[in-house]
């Protein structure tokens, strides 16, 4: 028996759901989820500090810092490697 599941708030969802190189030989994709690209959202565009983003969210500091270090962790790794980030829910 697993840990439960949080139950995140999110309040801003992107209009897209992939982001990728412009040309036609995509290195392979990654998927990133909703939830992690709200910890991205709150952290690096409303510049919440990670406790008042945690509360925001509705988890704690070490659960948003686990998925924050994760989103990071996909969106260098896209970019270093030309990889297509595709947003899922």
């Amino acid at each position: 028996m697993g840990r439960p599941r949080c139950q995140y708030k999110i309040d801003c969802c992107p209009g897209y759901s992939y982001f990728g190189p412009d040309d036609s030989c995509c290195n392979g994709s990654i998927e990133i989820s909703a939830v992690e690209i709200e910890c991205l959202r709150l952290k690096n565009i409303k510049n919440l500090d990670q406790t008042k983003a945690a509360k925001t969210m509705g988890v704690s500091q070490s659960t948003f810092q686990r998925v924050l270090t994760s989103a990071y962790k996909k969106v260098s790794e896209a970019l270093v490697e030309g990889k297509e980030l595709r947003i899922i829910s």
